[in-house]
Parts: structure tokens; C-alpha cells; sequence
């Protein structure tokens, strides 16, 4: 375990059961979804690759808008 980990475990400890529980609930969702993701990528190595590639002709072909962070 890191020690990043046992200072954030070292804390979630002092905390009440109800907040550690969702806590606890937060990490779990995450570490679930990231094995989610792995899963996805592994079987289709080229997906990643074959996305970039779609969006890098739809750039070229003028099919794209840039991005305003004031409109979002």
C-alpha cells in the first residue's frame, strides 16, 4: 500500500461509519469502472486508436467546432 493510501485510510478512520461507508462506496465505484474500462480497451486494442483516427479526419474535414470554454 502506498503512503498516500495509509494517510488517506489513516483519516477516513476518524471519520463516522455513515461517512466512511460512502466513502468506502466512492472508491469501490471507482476501482470497478477503471476494471470496467481495462476490460473494454483489452478487447479492442484498436478502438482507442480507431476513435482518434475518425475525430483526426472529421478535423481535416472541417466537420469540427472549437471548443469555447465560455459556452460550456
Amino acid at each position: 500500500m502506498t503512503e498516500l493510501l495509509e494517510k488517506a485510510i489513516a483519516q477516513l478512520k476518524t471519520l463516522p461509519t455513515d461517512k466512511q461507508d460512502s466513502i468506502a462506496a466512492l472508491i469501490l465505484g471507482e476501482i470497478e469502472e477503471e476494471r470496467h474500462w481495462d476490460e473494454s480497451f483489452a478487447r479492442s486494442p484498436d478502438l482507442l486508436a480507431k476513435l482518434a483516427a475518425t475525430a483526426m479526419a472529421e478535423y481535416k474535414a472541417g466537420k469540427t467546432l472549437e471548443l469555447d470554454p465560455e459556452t460550456l
